[in-house]
């Protein structure tokens, strides 16, 4: 069977994908997402919202109706050594209204830009499929839409472009014959586990020290507690020789109001989920009628919540950009490459910062520990570290939602 044909065609319906989708379809286009997961009620990690991100959805018009589904404002961002803070960073002395990070459900962020997309006529949500193949034009070999499966059922979604927001482990990129270079850059993986809170919120996250292995913990909503578990890179399976207790003794020693918690709610190693934690880069983002954002393009470590936010943040950029192409009929490589020229230095940057910070806080040693507390002062008391902290929670300053961008040149068949 056959969808009607679209101006773009969305792979994945997570942040990236959504916020696009809202974000074309203000500007007058048709969109389709085709998403495998049959609803948003399904397990996510990525739940911290950094102010970069909060900036974008507000503009947008998508925090206030997120925001009542649920959240936990957290202002503070700490690094406990010990029995020490050698890093308090207080969100609160960043310019409001956005002087803050928040903990939300992701399907809360999901459900409201799904509700706001349905407001559109030109918007279409494939739930439960997933893209088995490209199609293309037999000349030219220009990506012309994709095919999707559902119970047996192939679909034909014809589109003028297709965009790639389908995560670390795209299916976009790889039918696509995108090279994505995988770089091990991070010497800790996460395991990650909630428990029920220990009493209100904390309005903080925390990393802590204590122990060979570093621990991550921060406030979910509703009543719980995230926790994260560091163990060394790829070292899943020696870890899991030493049993579970292990965890248990970990968050005793670290969050011991949680003690009988993590013996209540962590019994085996299937209460927990593996973050394989690595950096990567697709090596092109854009090819003749495809173009990849998100962590189908660039891949991050969860250190500093930057994931969600980046992928928000790429749709906002790449909005613009797809527009124009739309209305110029020009959809080739080198016209939408324009994304990955624009965003790519930014890409990089917080690449190069993350991997600062995995060191600076996780890494063990004589030096390390004498150097920690000093660097941690310098990012607490000086204009350098104010600095720094606004470009690692705000992004790019010139990302923007535009609300004049307006397309002209709509796909035929639409209307």
């Amino acid at each position: 069977m056959d969808e009607p044909g679209t101006d773009v065609c969305v792979v994945g319906g997570g942040p990236a994908g959504l916020t696009l989708a809202l974000l074309l379809l203000r500007s007058g286009a048709a969109v389709t997402v085709v998403e495998k997961a049959r609803s948003t009620d399904r397990e996510y990690r990525g739940e911290i919202l950094q102010p970069g991100g909060l900036r974008i959805l507000d503009q947008l018009g998508v925090l206030a109706g997120a925001r009542k589904r649920g959240g936990y404002e957290l202002t503070r961002f700490q690094l406990i050594d010990g029995d020490r803070a050698v890093l308090d960073m207080d969100y609160r002395r960043l310019p409001a209204p956005h002087n803050h990070l928040l903990s939300i459900p992701q399907p809360h962020v999901l459900d409201e830009l799904l509700d706001q997309c349905t407001r559109h006529a030109g918007f279409r949500y494939l739930a439960g499929h997933r893209v088995s193949a490209l199609r293309r034009d037999s000349a030219s070999g220009r990506v012309t839409g994709v095919f999707a499966e559902h119970n047996g059922t192939r679909t034909a979604v014809p589109a003028r472009c297709v965009v790639g927001a389908d995560g670390r482990y795209s299916k976009t990129r790889q039918l696509a014959d995108i090279a994505n270079d995988r770089h091990e850059v991070f010497d800790q993986d996460v395991l990650w586990f909630r428990l029920p809170a220990a009493g209100p919120p904390s309005g903080r996250v925390r990393i802590f020290r204590s122990g060979a292995e570093p621990l991550l913990a921060y406030d979910s909503f509703p009543d719980a507690v995230q926790i994260g578990w560091t163990v060394p890179h790829g070292r899943y399976r020696e870890v899991t020789d030493g049993g579970v207790e292990q965890v248990r003794a970990a968050v005793a020693r670290c969050l011991p109001e949680y003690a009988q918690a993590v013996r209540r709610h962590v019994r085996s190693w299937s209460d927990l989920t593996l973050l394989d934690v690595f950096g990567a880069r697709a090596r092109r983002w854009a090819v003749d009628g495809l173009l990849l954002i998100g962590d189908a393009a660039h891949t991050h470590s969860p250190l500093g919540a930057q994931g969600i936010n980046l992928a928000i943040q790429d749709a906002a950029a790449a909005h613009p950009i797809l527009v124009a192409a739309l209305n110029d009929g020009d959809l080739g490589a080198q016209r939408l490459g324009e994304f990955e020229r624009r965003r790519g230095r930014d890409i990089d940057a917080v690449m190069r910062f993350q991997v600062m910070q995995s060191k600076g806080m996780f890494a063990a040693g004589g030096i390390a520990g004498f150097l920690r507390p000093k660097v941690a002062g310098l990012l607490m008391h000086t204009p350098v570290g104010d600095r720094i902290t606004r470009h690692v929670t705000l992004g790019n300053p010139d990302i923007r939602v535009h609300r004049d961008v307006r397309l002209v040149n709509q796909f035929a068949t639409n209307r």
